[in-house]
């Protein structure tokens, strides 16, 4: 039987897959941190309303999980996810390694590792391609996801 905290990795993943991003808030813990290539360093409340939304913005995601490893404090997985990016049009399939921590059956850190420029050739193009490894480059998409983030942020606190 698998680790309670690897059945709660394939459930965060599920829950992406159906885009029930209340289901994947409901996995992380109150004081939980998340850090990717894009998304530095968010609080709890950020991952969520991250997981948000990706989630209302995802149009065609599809989600695949494997490798899935947990033990009580550690855990990791790798997933693929498949979409189509809003704003170019284009498609992606980024490949994301994960790594877990947990405490009391809640995810307390996620950290998300993936190629920036990689992704940036596919969601972006060829200026992407040529330029998504340039310090420049990279903290542009970083401001941009996180100014998307903030206008979500308070467009659902008004809600």
């Amino acid at each position: 039987m698998p680790h309670p905290n690897a059945e709660l990795i394939a459930r965060l993943y599920a829950a992406l897959a159906r885009r029930d991003a209340a289901a994947m808030g409901s996995c992380y813990a109150d004081d939980a941190r998340f850090d990717d290539p894009v998304f530095r360093q968010l609080d709890a409340d950020g991952v969520r309303a991250m997981w948000h939304m990706l989630c209302e913005r995802a149009t065609d995601l599809s989600i695949e999980a494997s490798g899935i490893e947990a033990d009580a404090t550690r855990g990791r997985a790798r997933w693929i996810a498949t979409y189509t990016f809003s704003r170019t049009g284009r498609r992606v399939c980024n490949v994301i390694d994960a790594e877990y921590a947990f405490r009391d059956g809640r995810i307390v850190r996620h950290t998300d590792r993936f190629s920036l420029w990689r992704w940036a050739g596919m969601a972006l193009g060829l200026k992407g391609a040529l330029l998504g490894w340039a310090p420049p480059v990279r903290e542009a998409i970083r401001r941009e996801a996180l100014r998307g983030l903030e206008k979500f942020r308070q467009r659902e606190s008004r809600r």
